[in-house]
């Protein structure tokens, strides 16, 4: 009897290493939702955590969503049941997210200013189920997309704003730019729009109003629409500025802007702590650790400006 008993105590406390590994081996289901950008931006999460160890299929499953920005909060319920994790990107999938998975452990990417917007208590202490990666390293960065407009522009005295209407990201910005253009001398002029339908509409109005150059606030819906408030700026011959450097390979003069792909090793990283038992509660949110200057040189020339060679030196991407 006691060495039937002692053999099933070696047994059990064989079993024990076994039980741990299961655990450790656990596959979590990530749910990525992307707003209107998944061709761009989805790849990036996957890569980095297959280069930390976490190949998608294996030691994690990515279970990705391309959302309309009407539609977030829709396609984040549906995925809710899905996954053991949620990362999502732009501050309205965040907002989204806020409202649709209140309990479900969430990374956010390319957030303007999750405190202000009432995403987390802190940078340092969240306080919640979310963290993740802000957009800007400070809201100071649009003060520089002014300066540098001003830099290339020099007579400039009124700039025309465009920005998404009930996009959060708004009124810190407003708050930014206000405080950059009483600096430097510049009027703003606001030009709102809530669907792409109403972007020539908002640009017909900028000339007339006075509007000498334009500003874009940085946001999934100025994102997606990149390409189209290039084109309509080029029309209007309004000198340009933005938040990501896609808007500028479409056309668009200048950005100051986060680089997505180090954005999204960061998220990975803080994925990998919240795998290994970390809450987000308690981990800050970080700020981007890469910016890059990109200057359409093209159409500085098509609409007849002339970059400082200083500026031109400093910029990461030229495009000839």
């Amino acid at each position: 009897m006691i060495r039937r008993e002692v053999l099933a105590l070696f047994a059990g406390a064989a079993a024990w290493p076994r039980v741990t590994r299961a655990q450790a081996a656990k596959v979590w289901r990530i749910g990525q939702v992307t707003v209107g950008a998944g061709d761009a931006l989805q790849p990036l999460l996957p890569r980095h955590l297959a280069n930390l160890g976490y190949a998608d299929g294996q030691a994690v499953t990515f279970v990705d969503r391309a959302a309309p920005p009407a539609q977030v909060r829709e396609v984040i319920r549906e995925l809710r049941p899905q996954i053991d994790l949620l990362a999502v990107w732009s501050t309205i999938g965040a907002v989204a997210a806020k409202d649709a998975a209140p309990d479900m452990p969430t990374v956010f990417l390319s957030v303007g200013d999750p405190v202000r917007i009432g995403l987390v208590k802190s940078l340092a202490q969240p306080g919640g189920h979310m963290t993740g990666i802000t957009f800007e390293a400070t809201m100071e960065t649009y003060g520089k997309r002014l300066q540098i407009l001003k830099q290339i522009v020099p007579d400039l005295k009124r700039v025309a704003v465009l920005r998404t209407i009930g996009d959060a990201n708004v009124a810190p910005a407003m708050a930014a730019l206000e405080e950059a253009a009483g600096r430097i001398e510049l009027s703003l002029l606001t030009f709102d729009f809530a669907s792409t339908d109403e972007l020539a509409t908002a640009f017909q109005a900028m000339r007339p109003a006075g509007a000498e150059a334009l500003l874009v606030v940085a946001g999934a819906q100025t994102f997606v629409n990149g390409d189209a408030i290039a084109k309509l700026a080029m029309a209007n011959r309004l000198p340009s500025s933005h938040g990501f450097r896609e808007t500028v390979m479409a056309g668009g003069l200048l950005s100051i802007g986060p680089d997505f792909a180090e954005m999204a090793r960061q998220a990975a990283v803080m994925i990998t702590k919240i795998m290994g038992g970390a809450k987000p509660a308690d981990l800050p949110v970080e700020q981007p650790t890469k910016y890059t200057l990109a200057i359409n040189a093209q159409t500085a020339q098509a609409l007849n400006l002339t970059i400082p060679s200083g500026l031109l030196a400093s910029a990461d991407e030229v495009i000839e």
